[in-house]
């Protein structure tokens, strides 16, 4: 289990020096997992039949079951700072609602494109 924890950290710490190096808009976590992914990909950990519950399936686990912990601090953050979204609440609420919005209309797109036309009109059978 410490030797999974410490292969997620090292992927990520990984992604930092990559990205901060190279002056990269990606955030260092985000290309960590990228680099994780790569590196199971390539020792064959991802394939169907692979043994689950080893080393980072393990650890992935375990955050994964403790994910309600991780938002405490950013719940402190928004009580903390309050005042910022009471002067500027319409604002977050527009960008909010017009993310969402245009993620939904991305996602429809994103999934007709790559279903294809469907063959029968109307979807009946």
């Amino acid at each position: 289990m410490i030797g999974g924890f410490a292969l997620l950290l090292l992927c990520q710490l990984a992604g930092e020096v990559v990205s901060r190096g190279l002056g990269l808009p990606v955030p260092g976590p985000v290309l960590g997992l990228v680099l994780l992914f790569g590196g199971l990909l390539v020792a064959g950990r991802m394939r169907p039949g692979a043994p689950a519950g080893e080393g980072v399936g393990r650890v992935a686990d375990g955050l994964l079951q403790n994910l309600a912990l991780l938002f405490v601090p950013a719940g402190v953050g928004v009580i903390k700072h309050l005042d910022v979204f009471a002067s500027h609440g319409v604002a977050i609420a527009v960008a909010l609602i017009g993310s969402t919005a245009l993620t939904l209309v991305v996602t429809v797109y994103s999934f007709v494109a790559i279903a294809g036309p469907t063959d029968e009109p109307g979807g009946a059978g």
